[in-house]
C-alpha cells in the first residue's frame, strides 16, 4: 500500500527520529510536517514508513509526559508571581484590599491548524485571552497590519514551520530557509505598528529558524539560535511568562526559557517588560433595591 496524505510516517534515513504526517505528495516527493516539533521536511516516498499504533501510542505517551513536566513547571512559576502580586497589591497583607487584574491579549499566528488548536488548548487552560488565526506563513507579512489594528494584542505570536537547508546555504543565508523570511517580514511589519519592544511583545520562529534575523526584524524572543527542532507548543509558555510577569518588573530571558520545552537552544531573546496589570479598588456592582 502506499502512502496517503494525512498518514503518520517517520524516515528511515533519520532511523525514524520523529514524527511526520504527510501533508502533500508531489509526485515521488512527500512534504511532512511534524507531529509534535515545528519541522517541515521533504522526503523521498521511499524512504517513509507507516507509523504503526503501538509505535504511535507510546511516542505519543513520552510527548505527553513532557508536556505535564512543562506545565507544572510553569504553574509552579505562576502560582510565585500570583503570591508576590497579592502580597504586594496589599501592602504586604496589611491592608484588605480588593483588586483587580487587566489581562494580556494575545494574537497567536500559526501555519498549522493542528498546532493552532493544541496551544489554544493550552492558553486556555493557563487562563490567557487568546486570537488564534491559521495563516500559511507566505501570507502572514500581508495580513498582520489589519489584525492588529483590529485586535489591539498585547502579545503577537508568529509560528508554524520551517527549516533549514544545508543544500541551499550557509546558515547564515536566509535563502536556506523555508520560512524565515516570512516570519522576519512579518515580525517588521508588527513593529511598524508599535516599535516600542515593551508595549508589543513579539515571539517569532519555528524549527531551526534564523534567529538572528527575526530579533534583527524586531522580535523580543524567536527561534532557533542552535538551528534545533522546538516543540509546538513552546511559544504558548514564552507569551504566559510575559502575561503574568507584572510590568513593572523585567523577565529574564533564562526565566522565560526554563518552561519550554526546548531551552536555550532553541529559543533566545532580548530583556523584555512584563504585561500583567493590576489596579484598584475593586468594586462589585450592587443591584438597586
Amino acid at each position: 500500500m502506499g502512502i496517503t496524505v494525512g498518514e503518520l510516517v517517520t524516515r528511515k534515513s533519520y532511523h525514524h527520529d520523529l514524527l511526520f504526517r504527510v501533508a502533500e505528495i508531489r509526485k515521488e516527493i512527500a512534504v511532512l510536517h511534524g507531529e509534535e516539533m515545528r519541522l517541515e521536511a521533504d522526503a523521498p516516498i521511499e524512504d517513509l514508513i507507516p507509523a504503526e499504533g503501538r509505535d504511535i501510542e507510546m511516542r505519543q505517551e513520552k510527548e505527553k509526559e513532557k508536556e505535564e513536566y512543562s506545565f507544572r513547571l510553569f504553574r509552579q512559576d505562576y502560582q510565585l508571581m500570583k503570591e508576590k502580586r497579592n502580597y504586594n497589591a496589599t501592602d504586604g497583607y496589611l491592608q484588605d484590599a480588593q483588586f483587580f487584574q487587566l489581562p494580556a491579549k494575545v494574537l497567536h499566528l500559526d501555519g498549522d491548524q493542528t498546532y493552532l488548536r493544541k496551544c489554544i488548548s493550552l492558553y486556555q487552560r493557563i487562563g490567557l485571552q487568546v486570537h488564534g488565526i491559521h495563516l500559511n506563513e507566505k501570507e502572514m507579512p500581508n495580513e498582520i497590519a489589519s489584525l492588529v489594528e483590529r485586535i489591539q494584542p498585547d502579545i503577537i505570536v508568529i509560528t508554524g514551520h520551517d527549516a533549514y537547508s544545508k543544500n541551499k546555504g550557509m546558515k547564515n543565508d536566509l535563502r536556506a530557509y523555508r520560512h524565515s523570511k516570512y516570519f522576519a517580514e512579518t515580525v517588521r511589519e508588527a513593529r511598524r505598528m508599535n516599535p516600542n519592544l515593551d508595549q508589543l511583545v513579539i515571539f517569532a520562529g519555528a524549527c531551526q529558524s534564523h534567529f538572528e534575523s527575526l530579533i534583527r526584524a524586531g522580535a523580543n524572543f524567536a527561534s532557533s539560535p542552535s538551528r534545533v527542532n522546538i516543540h509546538a507548543l513552546d511559544p504558548v509558555y514564552i507569551a504566559a511568562k510575559i502575561a503574568y510577569t507584572p510590568f513593572m518588573e523585567s523577565v529574564g530571558v533564562w526565566d522565560v526559557l526554563r518552561n519550554t520545552l526546548t531551552g536555550e537552544k532553541g529559543m533566545g531573546g532580548v530583556e523584555t517588560r512584563g504585561i500583567h496589570r493590576t489596579g484598584m479598588p475593586y468594586l462589585e456592582e450592587k443591584e438597586e433595591e
